[in-house]
């Protein structure tokens, strides 16, 4: 739940461009809930790869704003290593998962950016 990298008109961001305070001291509160929410996206559109866009609500919480068949291609900038890899090496698993919370699991576990990046590096 800490923002690590950013993307602003195709130009990566180290910084929010509003509040100026740098992206790795901004901590997402109920990143994991976030998560989840936006991979049960998956049950309501069968689509494999999706963009979910959602928004933290000072009163309501998290809300889902929509949902995107064909997500811009700047999150693959914002990533640091373009979408392939993370694609392969979630088509290559011998097991779907059965539910949305084991999808954030694993996506927690092996596409973290300090923890699960070396697993990452080494399945490319």
């Amino acid at each position: 739940g800490r923002c690590l990298k950013a993307v602003q008109y195709a130009v990566p961001l180290d910084r929010h461009p509003d509040t100026g305070k740098a992206l790795f001291d901004i901590e997402i509160p109920d990143w994991e809930r976030l998560l989840t929410l936006a991979s049960r996206s998956y049950e309501m559109t069968g689509l494999g790869y999706i963009g979910v866009d959602l928004v933290l609500d000072k009163h309501r919480g998290p809300l889902l704003l929509e949902l995107n068949a064909r997500p811009g291609l700047s999150i693959q900038v914002a990533n640091g290593m373009g979408l392939e890899p993370r694609l392969r090496l979630v088509e290559g698993l011998d097991r779907p998962f059965a539910s949305p919370e084991d999808r954030v699991f694993y996506a927690m576990e092996v596409f973290d950016g300090e923890r699960g990046g070396q697993a990452e590096r080494q399945a490319v």
